[in-house]
C-alpha cells in the first residue's frame, strides 16, 4: 500500500509542497478553537465566541474562491504569500486588541478569514506539473484527502498545547505564524513559482459556468451538510453517555475511518469513469451513516463512527478528478476553492440544521440527518450523471506551456495547468 505513497513523496518538490500546505493552512484548521479558547480568556461568553467563529468561517467561505481566481490570474507567490501574511496580521490585530471594541474584533476577524490563502486548491492546481503521470495523480489526491484528516487531528491538539503552555493569545500569534512560514515555503519552491494556469476566457461566472462542477458542488454541499449534522448529533449522545471524554473519541474516530479509507483508496488505481465511481462511494458513505441510528453503547457507537467515516476520504478525493475535469480552462485553483468553500458551507448548514432536529427528537434523529443528506447527494450525483460523465473540455492532449522550451504535444490533464 505504501509504494504509491512513497514514489510520489520521492519525487522532487512533492514532499516540500504537501508539508508546506499542511502547515501553512494550520490557521485555518485551528482558527474555529483558537478564537473559541481565546474569547473564554478573554472573559468573553460563548455566545460572542460562536459569533467570532461564524465571522471567520463565514468570510473565509467567501475569500476562497475569490483568491483561488486571482491565484489563476497572477499566479500563486503574488497572491498566496500577500494573502498568508494579511490574514496572521489582521489575527495579530485580534489577538492584541481582544474583544473589546467589539467592533475592531469583527472586522479583524473577518479580514483574518478572508485573507486566508487558497493553499488547498493551489497545491491540487500543482500536482499535474510535479507528478506528470495521471495515476500519480490521483494517488496524490488521495493521500492530500488522508493528509488533510491527519492536520483538523492534529491541529487542535496543538492550539490546547500552546495554550495550556503559554495562553491563548500565543496561540493564535504562533499557529499563525507558523502558518505563514508554511505558505512561504510553498511559493518559494520551483513548481510554484513556474506555474501558471492555461490562458482564459473572460467571464464573471469564472470556474461555475461549468454545469458538471455545479453538479459536482450541489452533490458534495450535502456531504458537508451530513458530516456537520454528525458533530452535533454526537454531542447529544456523548452527554447521554460519558460526557466530552466519548465525544472525543467520536470526533477521533471519524477522522481515523477517513485515514483508513482514504489509504485504501488511494493505493491502487482505479479503472473506468470517476463520476460513476463516485456515486457508488458516496452511496456507500450514506449507508454507513445509518448504523449510527442504533446509539450502542460508547465502544461500539466508536466503532460505528470509525466506518462511518471511511468512506468520506474517498469521496473527496474522487471530487478532485471530477473538479480538475471540469474546471474551465484557466479556472482551476478557483474551482478548487469552490469545492472548499461549498464542503465548509454545508458543515455549517449542517450544525445548524441538527442543533433544532437534536433539541425536537434526541440523538436518534439527529443521527437520521447525515444518512437523509448522503442520500441526497446521491441523488444529486444520479440526476447529473450524464452532465459529470460528459468530458467538459474535449481532448486531453495539448500543446506544451511557455515554460515548455520543446513545445512538446503529450497526454496531459484536462485542466490545463501545468509548469
Amino acid at each position: 500500500m505504501a509504494t504509491g505513497y512513497l514514489e510520489i513523496l520521492r519525487t522532487k518538490h512533492a514532499t516540500r509542497l504537501l508539508v508546506g500546505t499542511l502547515v501553512g493552512r494550520l490557521p485555518n484548521a485551528t482558527a474555529a478553537i483558537a478564537i473559541v479558547l481565546f474569547v473564554r480568556a478573554e472573559g468573553g461568553t460563548y455566545s460572542l465566541a460562536g459569533a467570532l467563529a461564524a465571522v471567520y468561517g463565514v468570510s473565509n467561505a467567501v475569500g476562497q474562491p475569490l483568491l483561488g481566481r486571482l491565484v489563476d490570474l497572477y499566479g500563486q507567490p503574488r497572491v498566496q504569500l500577500p494573502a498568508a501574511v494579511g490574514s496572521a496580521l489582521a489575527m495579530a490585530v485580534f489577538a492584541f486588541a481582544g474583544t473589546d471594541p467589539l467592533l475592531l474584533a469583527h472586522f479583524a476577524v473577518a479580514a483574518a478569514g478572508l485573507l486566508t490563502p487558497p493553499l488547498e486548491g493551489g497545491l491540487r492546481a500543482l500536482w499535474p506539473s510535479v507528478l506528470r503521470k495521471e495515476e500519480q495523480v490521483h494517488t496524490a489526491y488521495a493521500m492530500d484527502a488522508v493528509a488533510q484528516e491527519v492536520m483538523f487531528t492534529v491541529g487542535p491538539l496543538l492550539v490546547t498545547l500552546c495554550t495550556a503552555l503559554w495562553s491563548a493569545q500565543a496561540g493564535l500569534l504562533v499557529l499563525n505564524a507558523v502558518g505563514v512560514l508554511g505558505a512561504l515555503s510553498v511559493v518559494a519552491s520551483r513548481p510554484s513559482r513556474a506555474w501558471r494556469s492555461a490562458p482564459r476566457e473572460a467571464h464573471w461566472l469564472g470556474a461555475l459556468r461549468s454545469a458538471g462542477l455545479l453538479a459536482l458542488l450541489a452533490a458534495f454541499l450535502f456531504v458537508g451538510v451530513a458530516l456537520g449534522s454528525i458533530t452535533v448529533a454526537a454531542v447529544s449522545y456523548a452527554d447521554d453517555h460519558g460526557g466530552d471524554a466519548v465525544y472525543g473519541w467520536l470526533m477521533a474516530a471519524i477522522g481515523m475511518g477517513a485515514l483508513a479509507g482514504g489509504a485504501v483508496y488511494g493505493a491502487r488505481q482505479w479503472a473506468g469513469e470517476p463520476a460513476r465511481r463516485l456515486r457508488v462511494i458516496v452511496a456507500l458513505l450514506a449507508v454507513c451513516y445509518l448504523p449510527l441510528m442504533l446509539m450502542p453503547g460508547p465502544v461500539a457507537m466508536t466503532l460505528l463512527t470509525v466506518v462511518a467515516g471511511v468512506f468520506l476520504a474517498p469521496a473527496i478525493a474522487c471530487a478532485f478528478v471530477l473538479v480538475d475535469r471540469h474546471a474551465p480552462r484557466g479556472t482551476v485553483t478557483e474551482a478548487f476553492s469552490w469545492l472548499v468553500t461549498t464542503f465548509t458551507v454545508g458543515a455549517s448548514v449542517g450544525t445548524g440544521l441538527t442543533g433544532p432536529v437534536v433539541e425536537a427528537g434526541g440523538a436518534l434523529w439527529g443521527f437520521a440527518v447525515p444518512a437523509v443528506a448522503g442520500g441526497v447527494s446521491l441523488l444529486v450525483l444520479t440526476a447529473t450523471g450524464r452532465v459529470l460523465a460528459a468530458p467538459a473540455r474535449g481532448a486531453v492532449v495539448a500543446a506544451g506551456s511557455e515554460n515548455d522550451p520543446n513545445r512538446a504535444v503529450e497526454p496531459r490533464f484536462s485542466s490545463g495547468d501545468r509548469a
